[in-house]
């Protein structure tokens, strides 16, 4: 009705209005959108530009298109209007921070990727990192499980170390944040951000964008920048969400009466395994999971205080309940930014200071290996009178005491285990940003920052609870328990002059500077008896404490060239010097370049006439960044003295004194240096329609750290961490975003990157050995010492190492068969081939905003493609032979067991490593906008979020993705959630 009203207060005549619409340069913009003003009724132009439309003939046009100034047209009785319409400068003028300082979006040179936070489905997102997974192509994000906090494992264009760290460098609002160890008490240290807080994430990928950084760049950086001031009126904004967790499956195991006719079947119904059977009925696995409820509140003010003061503060508040009982997370966050100005705006600063005081509870994944094996036939409270186990049921000998070796009640690894933690965490900084007044193309930055931490926490395991008569160092029945504080401060001095200006056709941007930051850390962990057993032994510690404390620094001198000819020809070249206190005085400086070059070829003379591309850059970078993270402590190259294992000890009397021992150091170590080179295309379509970029790339690491060995005797052991290694990623990556609909009412954006990436291993020792095997690592569940992966020249790194499995007509592994790899009729180590790996070859992400008035619809769909997992699962629950401990206790099998029907266990078949590729769809959203809620300025949005709806996959376990090197025994699977949230804003 108000349409037709509207329409027929137009009381012109209708006619028939035809026209062009124009860019400045003449060229046609393709699909803008032309509405009579006051109706819905409209239509686009075509691909010349032109448009048809029947209005009234006093009527009013809006004309609109993204990117460009939206024009009001009266018609005025003409039957021909052409348009010309003008580019929007703000868009236009669009910058990406990098590192020291920004730049023009259309003038960065290389491979740098800029996501608007604030556009972004959030879901349940705890943790900043969950919400950039899928969308930067050569990102990965991995989340290690869905316990509450879960940390993610963050790789930009693969893993560029083995034994150092491949975590990418973080920034938040210009303070590299400190990720050589992690914060004790917490799971991920990024989780100290409230996601509501963040504007904008910078990803710089190649190392032409990376090398301003040096040392800790060779992994890439992810840039934090939060949310800022603004001038003009107070708004206050709120956003809340509660949600339910749910389980999505469990691990197929067998229930209690197939466990039964399986251990009858197998070992008959009069054998001891038969008599062992208990006579309930229990799903573990239902026992120890729950459904759980959250909520996360967000408030925030911001506005200007007089006409020189922007400011914006926020307080959070997320609790947050995992689906495995006992794990939760309670946290309370704040924020402040004030953004003053002074002499004239020739004197900015701004100031960010945000806080989080968080509360862990901290379930003990265990319980879920222990509610995948435990009997299913026996409950979970004493039917006994038994004075053992607090009332949780265990396994008992004969004269009724504790099966040491048994394992312990999974309901009772969870309540009767606490293990908490409270944190405080800090982050800030304040920059001075002086434009001077005798030159103001010269301006001086100062960067002052910080990012400090307390954290304390207790590990208690109740007295004559199952595990402690199962698991630590007595199994008498006394808790392990232990308490534990850590403080750390990461302090920073940024200074940088920068100065830009044009002459002519030229303009040149130069930056150098200066930098300085050190990292401390000091840790205590004492063991107290708890009050029972102190009584008894007269002792407070049943242990003696440990305490240290370690500092590293990093200075630094730094430049950056920004050179552009005719405003279409770049070039940037950056140097860095870094110094490291963790290499000797003759290692400890390291030199990173890198150069790029950019054409920008849609400013040539010879592209103005095509109307096909309204943006064509192409990039060419070089560089070499550092690795001083090397995962060896502050002190790797010097002498030093480490405690003796357990039991290592001397007496003097009756006095039993712990052993030191000297550990083999390297002091000519030196840094991991990676170079990338890189080759990029940035395109837009049909002006700005469709956008995107091609990037491909080659990444070499060199003097890559390896354990060797080397000559017993000569340095203190027979193994030495030294740079010797090379490591190769190779890959593509493509995105693309298309704007299939854009009109007034109805607009759709969709978003998709994919990335392929290749990984090897070049070289491991000092010199050729065709006898060396290569490093092997990953412990698996079940059969002390075996390892299930490897570093092996010619392969990715972390490969799985197996006998390859030989299957008999049915498709069944037949036990005990594997192929002869050097057919000398035995099968042995020299059997073992790299099998596979954990890292995708693919992975890619899908985006959609479809909206239609004021309703939404959102999804978030993700893909890894090649990955594979170690199903050890499986591989520790179907062999006969480990059903039954002779001590007199059972374990259950997987429902698979009958299928493989092995006698022994089979750890180290290729049967076991299982194609974990995944797509997933991470989120879908629908949201209704309110415009006017009270008055014109007040809007609002509901909106219901379904988190983890559905995951397709063939991988046999419970869930596809994990970290834990691809080997899958006690992952905590993600949840399926139900979100209701509210947005509010004043």
């Amino acid at each position: 009705m108000l349409m037709i009203l509207s329409a027929s207060a137009q009381t012109g005549t209708m006619i028939n209005v035809r026209g062009t619409i124009t860019d400045i340069a003449g060229e046609p913009i393709i699909g803008a959108n032309i509405l009579i003003q006051g109706t819905s009724n409209g239509t686009v132009t075509d691909y010349d530009g032109n448009f048809v439309i029947q209005v009234p003939s006093n009527g009013v046009l809006e004309v609109s298109y993204i990117g460009y100034i939206q024009q009001i047209i009266p018609v005025n009785n003409r039957t021909t209007i052409n348009i010309i319409l003008l580019e929007d400068t703000e868009l236009l003028e669009e910058v990406v921070v990098i590192g020291y300082g920004t730049v023009r979006k259309d003038d960065a040179t290389g491979s740098v990727v800029a996501v608007d936070a604030t556009t972004l489905n959030r879901g349940l997102a705890t943790s900043p990192s969950e919400l950039l997974a899928g969308k930067v192509a050569g990102l990965s994000i991995i989340s290690s499980g869905g316990a509450p906090g879960a940390s993610s494992n963050i790789r930009i264009r693969g893993g560029s170390s083995m034994s150092a760290s491949n975590d990418p460098l973080i920034v938040i609002d210009g303070v590299p944040v400190d990720n050589t160890t992690s914060i004790s008490g917490m799971s991920d240290p990024l989780s100290s951000i409230n996601s509501n807080d963040i504007e904008t994430f910078t990803v710089l990928k190649d190392a032409s964008a990376t090398a301003i950084y040096g040392s800790r760049a060779s992994n890439g950086v992810i840039i934090i920048t939060t949310k800022k001031g603004h001038s003009g009126k107070m708004k206050l904004s709120y956003n809340g969400n509660m949600s339910v967790s749910t389980r999505t499956g469990s691990v197929d195991v067998m229930d209690a009466p197939t466990f039964r006719n399986y251990v009858i079947n197998s070992f008959g119904e009069g054998s001891q395994q038969a008599l062992a059977l208990g006579n309930t009925e229990t799903d573990w696995q239902d026992v120890i999971f729950k459904t759980s409820l959250s909520t996360d509140h967000n408030i925030s003010v911001s506005g200007s205080a007089g006409e020189h003061l922007p400011y914006r503060a926020s307080l959070g508040y997320t609790n947050e309940n995992g689906i495995l009982k006992t794990s939760s997370l309670e946290r309370y966050t704040g924020s402040l930014n004030l953004a003053p100005s002074f002499l004239d705006d020739h004197l900015r600063v701004q100031l960010n200071a945000r806080g989080m005081y968080i509360n862990n509870r901290f379930a003990d994944h265990g319980a879920i290996n222990s509610a995948t094996q435990f009997d299913p036939t026996m409950p979970v409270y004493s039917e006994t009178s038994s004075e053992y186990g607090n009332g949780y049921h265990m396994s008992l000998k004969t004269d009724g005491t504790p099966i040491d070796i048994a394992l312990a009640n999974p309901l009772a690894i969870l309540e009767q285990k606490h293990d908490k933690s409270r944190v405080l965490r800090s982050i800030g900084n304040v920059q001075l940003d002086y434009k001077m007044h005798f030159l103001p193309e010269l301006r001086a930055n100062l960067n002052l920052g910080y990012d400090i931490s307390k954290s304390e926490g207790d590990v208690i395991i109740e007295d004559n609870s199952p595990m402690s008569y199962t698991w630590g160092n007595y199994k008498e029945g006394w808790g392990d328990n232990r308490t534990y504080n850590q403080y750390k401060s990461n302090t920073l001095l940024d200074f940088y002059l920068n100065y830009a200006n044009d002459f002519g056709a030229h303009r040149f941007d130069v930056m150098g500077g200066y930098s300085w930051q050190r990292f401390y850390n000091e840790s205590e962990n004492y063991y107290p008896n708890s009050p029972a057993r102190a009584a008894e032994t007269n002792e407070e510690f049943y242990r003696e404490m440990n305490d240290y404390s370690t500092e590293s620094y990093v200075i630094s001198f730094f430049g950056r060239l920004n050179y552009s000819l005719l405003n279409r020809y770049l070039l940037t070249f950056t140097l860095r010097n870094d110094g490291s206190s963790r290499f000797s005085p003759d290692n400890k400086w390291g030199l990173f370049p890198s150069v790029a070059f950019a054409w920008k070829i849609n400013e040539e003379g010879f592209m103005q006439d095509q109307r096909l591309f309204s943006d064509l850059k192409l990039r060419l970078g070089y560089g070499v960044t550092g690795q001083q993270n090397l995962g060896s402590g502050d002190y790797p190259w010097m002498g030093r003295y480490s405690y003796s294992q357990a039991g290592a000890n001397y007496f003097f009397g009756d006095q039993m004194i712990s052993l030191i021992r000297p550990v083999a150091y390297d002091e000519n170590l030196k840094w991991e240096q990676t170079s990338t080179t890189n080759a990029g295309l940035d395109y837009g379509l049909l002006n700005n329609r469709i956008s995107g970029a091609i990037d491909v790339y080659y990444r070499k690491t060199s003097d890559l750290l390896n354990t060797v060995g080397i000559a017993a005797g000569t340095n203190f052991s027979n193994q030495l961490l030294t740079n010797v290694g090379e490591l190769v990623n190779k890959g593509i990556e493509f995105t693309v975003t298309g704007r299939p609909i854009v009109s007034k009412d109805l607009n759709w954006n969709l978003s998709y990157n994919i990335t392929y990436n290749n990984n090897k291993i070049t070289k491991l020792t000092i010199t050729d050995d065709p006898n060396y095997v290569g490093v092997r690592f990953g412990g698996i569940d079940g059969g002390t010492g075996n390892n299930i992966a490897i570093h092996k020249v010619g392969y990715p790194a972390g490969s799985f190492y197996v006998y390859e499995q030989v299957y008999n007509d049915e498709g069944r592994p037949i036990e005990g068969v594997y192929v002869d790899q050097n057919a000398d009729g035995a099968i042995n180590e020299q059997d073992l081939i790299p099998y596979k790996n954990p890292s995708p070859d693919v992975f890619m992400g899908l985006s959609s905003q479809l909206s239609y008035k004021q309703w939404d619809f959102t999804f978030s769909l993700r893909s890894n493609i090649g990955n594979y997992a170690y199903n050890n699962i499986q591989s520790n629950r179907q062999s006969k032979n480990t059903t039954f401990d002779p001590s007199g206790w059972l374990k259950n099998r997987v429902n698979s067991a009958t299928f493989t029907n092995f006698n022994a266990v089979q750890y180290q078949s290729s049967h076991y490593i299982q194609n974990a590729s995944f797509l997933k769809m991470d989120n879908i959203t629908l949201g209704y906008n309110f415009e006017k809620l009270f008055t014109q300025n007040q809007t609002g949005r509901l909106y219901m979020t379904v988190q983890n709806p559905f995951v397709l996959t063939k991988y046999d376990g419970l869930d596809p993705e994990f970290t834990n090197n691809g080997i899958d025994n006690n992952i905590y699977p993600h949840p399926r959630v139900f979100i209701l949230g509210l947005s509010l804003n004043f």
